[in-house]
């Protein structure tokens, strides 16, 4: 079957035929058999080599939002603060996760297409204990891309455990993991595997601090899985194809090269907002912040109806905005194996034709 359809959300990302091949092969039984086990080590490995830094890689059967929770399910106990650094829907949804942990959260927020707020960051670190800090590199939502180093080296100064959701980032442009304490990605965002796993690089200090209680959860506790894998016993079944998936999707990403495939990222977003430009429409955050992963396009009003008339008469799928942006923002992913010049002129050219 031929599917001519192409899909430019910001995740799930089209998924290259190297990887759906992968995935049609025999797979072991991931509990019961040493292969698995040496699979899965060396696909850490080259997770490793993506994250950049010597912390330990786990992989998780479950889409993105399971690393979220899982973090924050293992790292806070009842009574800790949490400082939840926001300017962006995920960003404040990790507040959701610190209740659900029965944890304090401390909200630094600021307007969704603006920087992180470095002085009240540092205010409130300065005035408050706080056990662990959350915060976001790329708002899907809005396609805002923020400069993270600053924040995480104040979380440093105070000793507090840094969690960052680089989601949408991850594997698509360059992200400081060597100061993040629990750096979290997800397969079907700029790997271009299909969704259902979670990957995360777990610093010493992140690992301490989990270690030191007894979490109420189950299927998001993060301790088991630090020596899964040596010790040849999964806390679940894993997930056979999808790791293979990921595999593949992995071994396309280390053969191109990083810094090759953070230009193609950068290439693909510059000629995408080129044309938006030409075409009086101007992206939610300016230059300054823009995900080189994803692009939000003002459109008051109008996304709902320019999405279905991209997909209906030039078979072209894009994203709307999320909560109050819903209909006023159209979102264009430029990330993974979609992140290619020629695929954003086909897109924009369309989105010419429908606005005239």
């Amino acid at each position: 079957m031929t599917d001519d359809r192409l899909r430019m959300t910001p995740g799930p990302t089209e998924v290259p035929a190297a990887v759906r091949e992968r995935m049609s092969e025999p797979t072991p039984n991931p509990d019961v058999e040493p292969d698995f086990f040496e699979f899965y080590r060396e696909l850490t490995g080259k997770l490793e080599a993506i994250y950049g830094d010597d912390d330990d890689v786990v992989i998780l059967g479950g889409e993105g939002i399971l690393g979220l929770e899982a973090a924050i399910a293992s790292l806070v106990e009842p009574g800790d603060r949490v400082l939840c650094i926001a300017n962006g829907r995920y960003g404040e949804g990790f507040v959701d996760f610190v209740e659900m942990a029965d944890g304090e959260a401390v909200v630094c927020d600021a307007e969704w297409r603006e920087p992180l707020d470095l002085e009240r960051i540092e205010s409130h670190l300065a005035d408050g204990e706080f056990d662990a800090a959350t915060m976001v590199h790329c708002e899907t939502p809005t396609g805002v891309l923020n400069d993270l180093e600053p924040v995480l080296e104040l979380c440093d100064d105070h000793d507090v455990v840094s969690v960052v959701d680089a989601v949408s980032s991850l594997g698509g442009t360059s992200v400081p993991t060597d100061r993040i304490d629990i750096c979290l990605g997800a397969s079907q965002k700029c790997f271009s595997a299909p969704p259902g796993l979670t990957v995360a690089s777990v610093s010493d200090r992140a690992w301490e601090t989990i270690e030191s209680f007894e979490t109420a959860s189950l299927y998001t506790d993060l301790e088991p899985w630090r020596d899964a894998a040596d010790e040849e016993w999964f806390p679940y079944t894993h997930l056979s194809a999808n790791l293979y998936g990921l595999d593949a999707a992995i071994d396309l990403l280390l053969e191109e090269g990083l810094e090759s495939v953070f230009e193609r990222h950068e290439e693909a977003a510059t000629r995408c907002r080129e044309q938006a430009d030409d075409l009086g429409l101007s992206p939610y955050p300016d230059g300054a912040n823009a995900s080189p992963t994803v692009t939000a396009l003002e459109v008051e009003g109008r996304a709902a109806d320019l999405q279905r008339d991209l997909a209906d008469e030039h078979d072209i799928v894009l994203a709307t905005g999320l909560g109050d942006l819903e209909d006023d923002v159209l979102r264009i992913g430029h990330m993974g194996h979609n992140a290619r010049v020629d695929r954003v002129e086909r897109t924009m050219d369309a989105l010419e034709a429908v606005l005239e």
